[in-house]
């Protein structure tokens, strides 16, 4: 066997290796089992029936939004003091814009004041420079909130963003200790790119992009409560797991 030969099967054996990764039971419709666990993450547009919700066991955790640049959500400390006082396991999330991300990441903390059980999150919406926070700077923002807190945020990253990030930073320092939180609005996923991350710790599977008020039918997941508008994630692993490893502290 030829040197172009050689490569080319070595190019094909590792792209296998790829796919079959991303075809594993982690990418294929996971919310079907009883067992895992489900998150919510509402903003202040949602609307939300506390007691309708309770009635699915499998919801254990609630990642609200809790700044969007340089905004507070209006419903964000009301809904905190409601959901942990049920029992719910308790997160935040900022969503980045243009700007100073080391202001955008002080003012997130302090509107937040986190407690050592509450996840944090950084959220990155998409790569238009001009309306969502650039790569460049996320990393800055997570950096910081490491400095500050001794902990990473979550990375909420759509496919084109995590894509980009395995892209322009594979094997980040940085980036890499963000555990994922990857939104793909799909039963199955065959090519999540694994250069940065081997895999996601929540997937947002549901929202109103495929999960339309005409056709409810149609939705992959229906927590009561709540409306078809409403972000719905899977965790990987069960209730328990996600009950015991709460708040996923990387240090």
């Amino acid at each position: 066997m030829n040197k172009l030969s050689c490569l080319l099967l070595s190019s094909s054996i590792l792209l296998a290796g790829t796919l079959t990764f991303a075809q594993t039971e982690d990418f294929n419709h996971p919310w079907t089992d009883p067992t895992t666990a489900i998150v919510l993450d509402p903003y202040e547009g949602n609307s939300i029936n506390w007691n309708e919700v309770a009635t699915d066991t499998r919801v254990v955790a609630v990642i609200h939004r809790g700044t969007i640049g340089s905004r507070k959500d209006t419903l964000y400390k009301a809904r905190r003091d409601e959901a942990k006082g049920r029992g719910y396991k308790w997160g935040s999330y900022h969503l980045g814009k243009p700007g100073d991300p080391i202001v955008q990441a002080d003012f997130y903390l302090a509107t937040i004041a986190p407690t050592d059980d509450e996840v944090m999150a950084l959220d990155i919406e998409s790569l238009d420079e001009d309306r969502d926070m650039n790569l460049a700077n996320a990393r800055r923002f997570i950096r910081h909130i490491r400095e500050k807190t001794g902990r990473y945020p979550m990375l909420y990253a759509n496919h084109a963003v995590v894509k980009e990030i395995s892209l322009r930073f594979p094997h980040d320092e940085v980036f890499s200790k963000a555990p994922l939180w990857y939104a793909r609005f799909k039963s199955r996923v065959t090519d999540f790119p694994t250069a940065t991350w081997d895999t996601y710790l929540l997937w947002q599977f549901s929202s109103e992009i495929n999960c339309v008020a005409a056709h409810p039918e149609n939705c992959l997941y229906r927590v009561p409560g709540t409306k078809t508008d409403m972000d719905v994630n899977v965790y990987r692993g069960s209730v328990a797991d996600l009950k015991s490893k709460w708040p996923f502290k990387q240090e």
